[in-house]
């Protein structure tokens, strides 16, 4: 039996679709090997080619003579698989140029995001002066004390004001590819916790499971990185105006940001969220609970925001408990003696990070990670509300993607590892911990401390307010909030346009919520037919002066029915009553009075678990 045993070798194959490990013998024949190879990688002919080197050299060609062993293939060593292209392009090199930077051979191409291609072409050395009391050299000289550091230098970010605990990803990536090789063999693999499909070994699982299908246990670790650096919102109006809903109800709220991921020069090649918007989605919210419901226009919005330049950079919640009615006041809950987020917002916001993958060159899989945020409006130490920004981390996407994580019912700063059972495999998790005596050791994650997990992100507002979309003092209303009698419909347009004292079109239209609902209205919605028409919407969001948009001066006649302002008329055709009695039935029927006595800060119960899916996990 150890014979026999001492014959099986595991050879790893390397392919554009990641890297698979083939059991053979040492006697076995290279055509055997090679039949192996294209039935783990689904290939039905000889569609590939094999070589024992990453630049194509050393061709292994299927051979009824020839052994594995002859060829001197033996266990652990690394192939590297090719399928074949049209003629031509079999002399293509890998482009290691600066503009696409380095990728590793088998990583698909991908289109990266425009802040990465931008911080690929950047030093990103941090550049010091000469210190006059401890270089001793002249002023073209350089020496260990003024010698430009990396922008992995964790010396420079502890020392940062206030202490930078995660480099930035692309300083990360830096880090990964300076060392002689330029990173030519630096592969980011997600992590899988499913079994490995293919195994014809043995039973599939509840049956059977052996080393080349079973996933790895993972231990869990405090991420050295973060891929997204600070969050900031363009002004305190868009914050404002989302905690206006519970300012008014009592009741917890939520949204989606859309902004853009532009470069933050306080860290090196650090990356920050720009917040130019808020989207409020259909969602049933109480004191303690959020509920997000389906969204039929989520798509739509979507839509929208890319012709405006913008894009989904995360979302945001409140969990907010008033202390003091009459000071205004909030309750201190989220502090090192309770949570940062519960187990159930990591589960939630690592769902969100899995929809918004991260693309990346260095990845097998084209993606790593995620640049996508999550902010939490709560009180802080001075009860006042504060807004703290997080992402979880790559081993909680990977946890939540697979379905291995839980929340715990009475313990909302603890997570729970699933246990394997007959319809799921679940490998085991680890964290490690210090015990009373000072000792580090590694504790099975039933439960987990979510602390693990989390990635803290500051959250900041400029000094001089930036305004992508025009604020006027009689907004329009946002959608999604009926229960406050703030309804959008045709006669709330009217509204709007007719207090408005703006004579700049522009300004009058640039409002996001508003051209969500000419977009998405039922009962005359206005699309985007051309390109010169996108063009003129996306004026909207960098102010440029113009006229206005064709698809809006198509349906204007619908507001002069409602009193529009007598300056927008150069902008419609002929008036018309086409639709107006069901336009006025709609308006009719959604306009009421609406009252709200709530204080600004509303009373109710405190809640140690405001947000999140809903669990029956194990205690």
């Amino acid at each position: 039996m150890r014979a026999v045993s001492s014959l099986l070798q595991i050879i790893r194959v390397q392919s554009p679709e990641g890297v698979k490990r083939i059991t053979a013998t040492k006697r076995e024949t290279v055509a055997t090997f090679l039949k192996k190879v294209a039935k783990e990688f689904g290939f039905r002919n000889n569609g590939f080619s094999v070589y024992t080197n990453r630049n194509r050299t050393g061709e292994i060609t299927a051979s009824q003579n020839k052994s594995l062993n002859l060829l001197k293939i033996k266990h652990g060593d690394m192939l590297f698989l090719y399928p074949s292209s049209p003629a031509g392009s079999s002399s293509e090199t890998m482009d290691t140029s600066v503009s696409q930077g380095l990728r590793p051979v088998g990583a698909p191409q991908v289109v990266e995001d425009e802040i990465d291609q931008y911080l690929i072409k950047q030093d990103g050395k941090i550049y010091r002066n000469r210190d006059q009391q401890l270089c001793r050299h002249g002023p073209l000289g350089k020496c260990v004390h003024c010698v430009p550091l990396e922008p992995f230098d964790e010396d420079y970010l502890n020392h940062l004001e206030p202490p930078v605990k995660h480099m930035s990803f692309h300083a990360y990536i830096r880090k990964l590819t300076g060392g002689a090789d330029k990173g030519k063999f630096v592969a980011l693999e997600n992590i899988s916790c499913k079994i490995k499909s293919g195994c014809e070994g043995h039973p599939p699982w509840p049956e059977g499971i052996c080393t080349k299908c079973q996933p790895s246990a993972i231990t869990l670790n405090r991420q050295k990185y973060r891929h997204v650096d600070n969050i900031m919102f363009e002004n305190h109006t868009i914050a404002d105006r989302f905690l206006d809903f519970w300012r008014k109800t009592g009741n917890q709220h939520l949204g989606y940001l859309y902004g853009r991921y532009t470069e933050h020069k306080d860290i090196p090649l650090g990356i920050r969220a720009e917040v130019a918007a808020i989207y409020e989605p259909p969602q049933i919210g109480t004191q303690n609970s959020l509920e997000i419901l389906e969204d039929p226009k989520a798509e739509v919005v979507d839509e929208i925001a890319s012709k405006l330049g913008l894009r989904k950079v995360g979302w945001i919640f409140t969990d907010l408990v008033s202390e003091d009615t009459r000071k205004g006041t909030v309750r201190y809950s989220r502090n090192k003696d309770t949570y940062y987020l519960s187990a159930e917002e990591c589960i939630t916001a690592g769902n969100f990070q899995n929809q918004q993958p991260n693309i990346c060159r260095l990845s097998p899989d084209g993606h790593f990670g995620s640049k996508f945020v999550t902010v939490v409006a709560t009180g802080g130490p001075d009860n006042q509300v504060h807004f703290e920004g997080y992402q979880v981390s790559n081993q909680c996407m990977a946890l939540v993607r697979d379905e291995c994580l839980l929340p715990c019912r009475d313990a909302p700063e603890l997570g729970y590892a699933k246990e394997s059972s007959s319809e799921q495999y679940v490998p085991d998790v680890f964290y490690k911990d210090i015990d009373k005596f000072g000792n580090e050791i590694t504790q099975l994650a039933r439960p987990l401390p979510v602390e693990y997990l989390i990635i803290d992100i500051t959250t900041t507002f400029p000094k001089d307010p930036v305004y992508t979309f025009s604020i006027s003092q009689n907004p329009f209303p946002i959608e999604n909030r009926d229960v406050l009698g703030e309804t959008q419909d045709f006669h709330s347009l009217a509204t709007y346009l007719s207090q408005n004292t703006s004579s700049v079109f522009l300004d009058i239209i640039s409002d996001f919520h508003l051209l969500l609902f000419l977009v998405t209205n039922e009962v005359m919605p206005l699309r985007v037919r051309n390109q010169e028409e996108m063009a003129m919407s996306a004026s909207l969001c960098t102010r440029e002066e113009g006229e206005a948009p064709a698809w809006f001066g198509e349906r204007k006649f619908v507001l002069d029915l409602y009193g529009g302002p007598a300056w927008l008329q150069r902008f419609s055709p002929s008036p018309g009553l086409t639709g107006f009695s069901l336009l006025q039935a709609q308006s009719a029927s959604r306009s009421q009075d609406y009252t709200s006595t709530v204080p600004w800060a509303a009373r109710r119960t405190p809640c140690r678990q405001p947000c999140g899916l809903a669990s029956t996990a194990p205690s």
